[in-house]
């Protein structure tokens, strides 16, 4: 397993530091959010690219995996009525995908709550139009050879796929090698409870391909109620290969000290499971 920081965590450093600043203290790559670089982020050019993977590089990182993917620009949504909106988020996905190939990253991570939710009375109409993005999605994933994750959000953040099942279901909907599912171990901890049990029936089943770590509480790995040795070893279990990647959303007393405190937290786990 390999730990990856969401680069939000530290946004307020300039990129070169902090994947200087990830590398000194323990991981291994970095989850990129693409607001962080822009309020425009899907017109970053080949050039701005170049210099996201150098200083990856330069520290010995990887790009892990691109996420919190609609935040930016304004105004996306798969659910939208209106389907000059969908047409440019689908574009927007797209877009991310090509960036995410070109990084390096063979994940993105589709979470966006307020850019997926279902309206209270046009729930199948809106699930539909869902459907129809994502599938459009997974079709550029497959042909950039990466892969299109749907992620579980607990049902505090949005109406749709809350559970690991509704996602799998999703995923064969689609029916893409380009679409996958994930687990986020705050959301699956305070929607469905046994994180570790949830692990082991669908990684088997290979719908996770991607794992992200934090409390139910919102905090870093270790930081709450919610132990992480059990789904440290539960992955182990399966021999998952893949990225554990740490996303806090409260960082106290700041980013850089719960990141750090997380890495070490979790080494500590995983020196024990050697």
């Amino acid at each position: 397993m390999k730990l990856s920081l969401c680069n939000e965590v530290v946004r307020d450093l300039p990129f070169d530091r902090q994947c200087a600043f990830a590398a000194s203290v323990g991981y291994d790559g970095l989850e990129i959010a693409p607001f962080t670089f822009s309020d425009q982020p899907q017109d970053l050019t080949a050039v701005d690219l170049a210099a996201i993977s150098k200083a990856l590089k330069a520290e010995g990182l990887a790009c892990s995996s691109l996420h919190w993917l609609l935040v930016a620009p304004e105004g996306l949504s798969i659910t939208d009525p209106d389907e000059s909106v969908r047409r440019r988020t689908v574009e927007v996905m797209r877009r991310f995908v090509d960036m995410a190939a070109t990084l390096g990253a063979d994940r993105l991570v589709h979470g966006s709550p307020k850019q997926r939710n279902l309206e209270p009375g046009a729930e199948a109409e809106c699930r539909a139009r869902a459907v129809e993005c994502l599938a459009a999605a997974a079709e550029a994933a497959e042909a950039a050879g990466v892969i299109y994750c749907i992620e579980p959000l607990a049902s505090r953040e949005t109406n749709f796929i809350n559970t690991l099942a509704e996602a799998a279901a999703l995923v064969a909907e689609v029916d893409s090698p380009g679409f996958s599912t994930m687990i986020d171990s705050s959301a699956a901890g305070f929607e469905e409870g046994d994180v570790p049990a949830l692990i082991d029936r669908w990684l088997p089943a290979g719908r996770i391909s991607h794992v992200q770590v934090n409390d139910p509480n919102r905090r870093g790995p270790g930081e709450g109620d919610l132990p992480m040795a059990p789904i440290l070893a539960a992955l182990r279990r399966h021999d998952y290969q893949g990225w554990v990647a740490v996303e806090p959303f409260i960082y106290e007393p700041d980013g850089q000290a719960c990141a750090a405190r997380a890495a070490g937290y979790l080494r500590g786990i995983l020196e024990t499971m050697r």
